[in-house]
């Protein structure tokens, strides 16, 4: 079933439910009902957080019961493909706050095995990320008068993989031992040369090689091309024992953005972070003072991964013509953001400097001393 159809009415006056954020059940903001999410709703959690075969992922050989048609919308400006649940057919980017419309097709994805709840509410979001905008120095006051006048934020399901390998390596490289030599130089002191003693440092290179080894589990990658790859990245940590089975009444009252970072491109990231870890291996197995890398062969095997999707509180603003988005870990309330820079306040702050300096040299001329201006007001 598209994600879009799915529905949630309220036992009492049918209105929609929502996903109440750091519990287990739905409520009712028309009537206040509350209803408790089924145990069936979702599948039990052994098979829900079992992790899929890597080869046949990439091969598009999944079973059907790990795949999910959903409807999806593109954003014009940023080009997220957001799903939305419910009869919504119009909503705003919550990436850069462009209107869209729904697509009416559906589109063949890869179903996610697990969700982490939202933790805090969107009130708990809302403080976090007021109090990280306050904070925030030559900020254009039209921002603090965002912030303060406590506009909604939009609560969105961010898509992320996860990778798990078993790794064994063989390298070659060179293994670095310091050794010291004492040596006489001549220096000037005082007009004359007089003779000192000092150590130097060598390096003596001696031949390594050797096999290392590491399992992987729960290799992290953002599996959205919509948020800047340094916000999405730095919402961490994130706690991924807290993940459940993936059910859409996670998912109530909230919306959600389909993959853009395909399993394939997500898994050449996976592969070189876990490279860098290998790497860092090798060079604590050769030892010594410093080390050559000539080579590592890595042999990879049991490759698996998951679909998850993981909480983010966004709210998007626009100034002078760009949108700025604002990140809340919906789990943790780690914020995240870009910035605008208000040119009246840092011109007036150049402008305060530059009056100081200037007031301080006047007073100094007055009194017979010195102050030397800064050389870009010379």
């Amino acid at each position: 079933m598209p994600q879009d159809e799915y529905r949630w009415p309220c036992e009492q006056c049918g209105a929609q439910l929502r996903f109440a954020p750091g519990q287990t059940r739905l409520v009712c903001d028309h009537c206040g009902h509350v209803q408790e999410i089924p145990a069936s709703a979702a599948p039990t959690r052994d098979r829900a957080l079992q992790e899929l075969d890597l080869r046949r992922g990439l091969q598009d050989d999944l079973a059907d019961r790990d795949m999910v048609e959903v409807r999806t919308t593109s954003c014009p400006n940023c080009g997220a493909q957001v799903e939305i649940t419910g009869a919504t057919h119009a909503t705003e980017c919550p990436f850069c706050a462009t209107p869209v419309v729904l697509d009416t097709g559906t589109t063949r994805h890869i179903k996610p095995q697990a969700v982490v709840p939202f933790v805090l509410t969107e009130t708990q979001a809302r403080k976090a990320m007021t109090g990280w905008l306050g904070s925030l120095w030559f900020a254009p006051n039209t921002l603090l008068e965002y912030a303060r006048k406590g506009r909604a934020m939009n609560g969105v399901y961010v898509p992320f993989w996860t990778f798990d390998a078993d790794t064994a390596s063989r390298y070659t490289g060179q293994r670095g031992e310091y050794y010291y030599e004492t040596r006489t130089v001549h220096v000037r002191v005082n007009g004359r040369m007089e003779a000192r003693q000092e150590r130097v440092r060598h390096t003596r290179w001696y031949p390594a090689s050797g096999r290392v080894s590491r399992d992987f589990d729960d290799v992290l990658v953002m599996a959205s091309r919509s948020l800047p790859a340094r916000l999405g990245n730095e919402l961490t940590p994130w706690d991924l024992g807290a993940l459940v089975p993936y059910g859409p009444e996670y998912l109530a009252g909230f919306q959600s953005e389909g993959y853009t970072v395909g399993l394939a491109d997500g898994h050449e990231e996976a592969r070189q972070r876990m490279s860098a870890v290998i790497l860092q291996d090798v060079r604590r197995d050769i030892g010594g003072d410093e080390q050559r890398v000539e080579d590592v062969d890595t042999s990879w095997s049991d490759e698996t991964f998951k679909h998850i999707l993981l909480p983010v509180w966004m709210a998007a603003y626009k100034y002078n013509g760009k949108s700025y988005r604002f990140l809340v870990n919906g789990q943790t309330g780690e914020v995240q953001g870009e910035r605008p820079w208000s040119i009246w306040k840092i011109g007036f702050a150049v402008l305060m400097v530059a009056l100081l300096a200037l007031g301080a040299y006047y007073l100094s001329e007055q009194q017979g001393g010195s102050v030397s201006l800064p050389e870009w007001m010379d």
